[in-house]
């Protein structure tokens, strides 16, 4: 994977950016947020939960039963997974295939939460996702970002919303895209996966310590960039 520089000159010496995290449930608004904060402060925009979503997607593909360790252990090993940073954010590849919005589908996002509790899974994922910020200088956004990941990250937002408001959203995000779902079949499946990513007993779903909670029920998201900025003034002078 290409080294992300994330490092600049201050008063002749090397001074590192931040990681910056962001996490919270579906339907949030963690990627509009994260990329337009990432594009603000000139960082690089880091989705983690493509990185399950891509094993999920060749599983899936593979027909692979995301509930059984010993064939997700074989699908960790057989994978090629990478990353690269095209344009200022982190592409996802599977064995050599530029995945895209094949992930996107809620299909994928149920089978990457389900998978995502495994430690084979988690493993092959994390010295991926730890590497891209090894440099500093981006912006991770994810469900355990602050918690596991990056720990020790110098800015954490925890980006929260009513879930009737997140339901919303979702359907709204998938009539543009032309895949069009019920709101009974979108509050289904959020629910599922909110129950999933929460109870979870690896990684599971919290506001990590000392993370900034944001609820963006009644905020756009330039109004969350901005809270964001608040908070960070002058993180990249």
């Amino acid at each position: 994977m290409p080294i992300v520089t994330g490092s600049e000159k201050s008063g002749g010496q090397i001074k590192m950016k931040p990681v910056i995290t962001i996490d919270g449930p579906a339907g949030a608004g963690k990627s509009t947020v994260s990329k337009e904060l990432a594009a603000r402060l000139k960082f690089v925009y880091l989705d983690t939960g493509a990185l399950y979503r891509a094993l999920a997607y060749k599983a899936l593909k593979s027909k692979i039963d995301v509930n059984d360790p010993d064939e997700l252990e074989r699908l960790c090993s057989t994978t090629d997974v990478i990353l690269k940073n095209m344009n200022g954010a982190m592409t996802v590849f599977v064995d050599g295939e530029d995945v895209g919005d094949k992930i996107r589908t809620e299909e994928v996002g149920l089978a990457a939460s389900t998978l995502s509790t495994f430690p084979a899974v988690r493993e092959k994922l994390l010295h991926l996702q730890r590497e891209a910020g090894a440099r500093g200088g981006i912006v991770a956004e994810g469900r355990d970002m602050g918690s596991i990941v990056f720990p020790d990250a110098e800015i954490k937002i925890y980006l929260d919303a009513d879930v009737g408001e997140r339901i919303r959203r979702r359907h709204e995000e998938l009539v543009q895209k032309n895949r069009p779902a019920t709101l009974s079949d979108i509050s289904r499946d959020m629910q599922a996966r909110d129950h999933q990513d929460s109870q979870r007993k690896i990684a599971p779903l919290v506001a990590s310590p000392g993370a900034i909670i944001i609820d963006s029920t009644s905020l756009d998201i330039s109004q969350v960039v901005e809270k964001i900025l608040e908070h960070i003034s002058g993180v990249n002078d």
